[in-house]
């Protein structure tokens, strides 16, 4: 069921984001793996270089935020500060280009929350836009099949 969420999620941003040049798309997917990997410092780095190659657009400024919270908690991780960081959250606008959208009452832990829509985001566009990443990518797919399975009954799917 959720590996159809996730799909029907990725054409819905497919319209959102046709495409980045191969190097823009190659810094999204590096930053995705390098913080999947946990290698923070490098995730820092990849998500700041991806924020300055992005250009400004509607669907940019929610992959831009994306980055930027991903970035903020991988900063954090690289320093031992394990709390998912709030300082950086997606606006109402950004939502709508978000997998996960629950109600405030919906939502347990708001850190984890953005940081796991700011993840799924990064994975989804950095898919559809990285031919070269894709096959890295794509053995990555059942984690993220596992963060939107954690949110199933929110989502009211079970």
């Amino acid at each position: 069921m959720m590996e159809q969420f996730l799909d029907t999620y990725i054409e819905r941003m497919r319209l959102s984001y046709p495409g980045f040049p191969p190097s823009t798309a190659h810094e999204i997917a590096s930053a995705f793996l390098a913080f999947k990997f946990g290698i923070y410092a490098n995730a820092v780095r990849e998500c700041t270089h991806a924020l300055s190659l992005i250009p400004d657009s509607a669907p940019d400024a929610a992959l831009k935020k994306a980055l930027s919270i991903v970035r903020a908690n991988a900063q954090d991780r690289d320093n031992s500060q394990v709390t998912a960081d709030l300082a950086v959250a997606f606006s109402p606008e950004e939502r709508k280009f978000t997998a996960i959208n629950l109600t405030q009452d919906k939502i347990e832990d708001p850190g984890t929350y953005e940081l796991d829509n700011a993840i799924i985001l990064v994975y989804v566009v950095a898919l559809i836009t990285s031919a070269d990443d894709e096959e890295a990518l794509e053995e990555h797919r059942r984690l993220i099949v596992r963060l939107l399975t954690d949110y199933k009954k929110a989502l009211g799917l079970e």
